[in-house]
């Protein structure tokens, strides 16, 4: 009889400090019913068998959600969930339905499932809104986390304004974005475009929440999409990111071939750098503009918006020893309106189109990488020890060469870079905003040098 007193008081020690520490969970499915959860949108099928909550799909119905009767800001959520089959699917969260939004569609963050060879379960997607957030391409081994053909454990933290997931334990996605500070969790069943689709099944069980005295996971290495302008996040600064313009000064830059920042020709207002628009000529009005430090290996960061058949780009390894008259001379990550500039009509094989190594290499075209002309873009450039180069754009990789290889002097050797010697094999270089004499706006100018 001691014994089991000893027992119980041991338990009982412990439930008091899982709550003195408020890790305290509560239950978001009862395991009998739906209590507490209310369907939106399309009609798959919901229902509870076993401790599950089974969502089957229905041909010809758009996307279908079981979504909670209650709000949720800031939480920490896991549950289980498997595939009976290879379909998609996701977890919303901070999540709304409005009727004036495209007549209630739900709408807000998602964490995917995705069984596919394409491997992005546990990436973020802005469901009827900016589509991709966070896609796994930022993280590789994330890719491996999802197990097919059996149960998975997906977490999900909100916190303020930084949201991360974990799949079966390993981190998958890290964003950090302030859009939406509130909203429903919901299940999802995807629309199903083929008869034969229908039937497909994906189940849920212990589905659980926290909602008091959070405490967030440790950080960790995997690559930050930081969608908050201008800012740079704890688990940034643990990978040594940091600001290269900080928003609102001319602090660490200058005109190119010349001493000092552009007395006219850009804007700072409101957290964003702006080209004033001018006769459209190259470098004629303000000029571009450099980083005072010069850089070798780094992964670059940049959100840019385009105006109507504005000319732009972000250059690198740019030393200014040509003397040259116009743009100062670099590899150029082109900034270009596709639809309504000749520059992508012209060159080889579209490489002067957005994205694209200009006049060398052209970007590969994704659909849902581009973006609508007044949106913001994410841009990227890495350039590793090894001289491997990466173009990215809205979570895509777009372009990848190797700076001095075979290819690459080739690329050159036809290029209108061939009259300049070792062009772009310059040890380090500055980084530099064009100044093609149309708007564009950047913001979020961020660095991490690579060692």
């Amino acid at each position: 009889m001691r014994g089991k007193v000893k027992f119980s008081i041991l338990v009982l020690l412990c439930f008091v400090a899982l709550k003195s520490n408020g890790q305290q969970w509560t239950n978001l499915f009862n395991n009998k019913d739906l209590k507490g959860w209310k369907q939106l949108n399309g009609k798959a099928l919901y229902e509870v068998k076993n401790g599950e909550i089974i969502g089957t799909t229905v041909f010809n119905e758009p996307n279908s959600f079981l979504v909670t009767e209650a709000n949720y800001g800031d939480f920490i959520l896991e549950l289980e969930f498997k595939l009976d089959a290879e379909m998609n699917s996701g977890i919303q969260f901070r999540s709304e339905s409005k009727a004036e939004y495209q007549n209630g569609r739900v709408h807000g963050y998602q964490m995917e499932v995705d069984p596919s060879s394409r491997a992005w379960t546990g990436g973020i997607y802005d469901e009827a809104r900016r589509e991709w957030l966070y896609t796994m391409e930022y993280n590789p081994e994330g890719k491996k986390a999802y197990k097919k053909n059996g149960w998975n454990k997906a977490r999900i933290e909100c916190i303020g304004n930084v949201i991360r997931t974990w799949i079966n334990g390993i981190p998958t996605a890290h964003l950090v974005d302030d859009m939406t500070p509130k909203g429903f969790i919901a299940l999802q069943v995807h629309s199903i475009g083929k008869q034969e689709e229908a039937g497909q099944k994906i189940r849920w069980r212990n589905i659980r929440i926290q909602t008091q005295n959070l405490k967030a996971s440790p950080l960790d290495n995997i690559f930050v999409m930081n969608l908050v302008p201008n800012t740079i996040s704890e688990q940034e600064k643990t990978h040594n990111v940091r600001l290269l313009w900080d928003g609102t000064t001319t602090k660490g830059w200058r005109g190119a071939y010349k001493d000092t920042f552009p007395q006219r020709g850009w804007e700072i207002k409101d957290g964003i750098l702006s080209v004033v628009k001018s006769a459209g000529a190259e470098s004629a009005n303000g000029g571009d503009i450099v980083t005072e430090g010069e850089y070798s290996f780094f992964d670059l960061q940049f959100e840019f918006k385009l105006t109507e058949g504005a000319n732009s780009g972000v250059k690198y390894f740019v030393t200014e020893k040509e003397g040259n008259t116009g743009s100062a001379i670099g590899l150029e990550y082109q900034i270009l309106d596709d639809e309504r500039h000749p520059d992508a009509k012209m060159g080889v094989v579209g490489n002067r189109t957005l994205a694209s190594l200009y006049d060398l290499i052209p970007s590969v075209k994704i659909k849902r990488g581009l973006h609508k002309i007044g949106e913001w873009n994410n841009g990227r450039i890495v350039v590793y020890p090894d001289n491997r180069v990466e173009h990215w754009l809205n979570g895509y990789k777009v372009v990848e060469y190797q700076r001095g290889g075979p290819i690459y002097q080739a690329l050159v050797a036809r290029s209108k870079y061939a009259q300049w010697e070792k062009f772009g094999m310059a040890e380090k270089g500055r980084i530099l905003l064009q100044d093609h004499g149309d708007q564009v706006s950047f913001r979020s100018i961020k660095i991490k040098e690579l060692k």
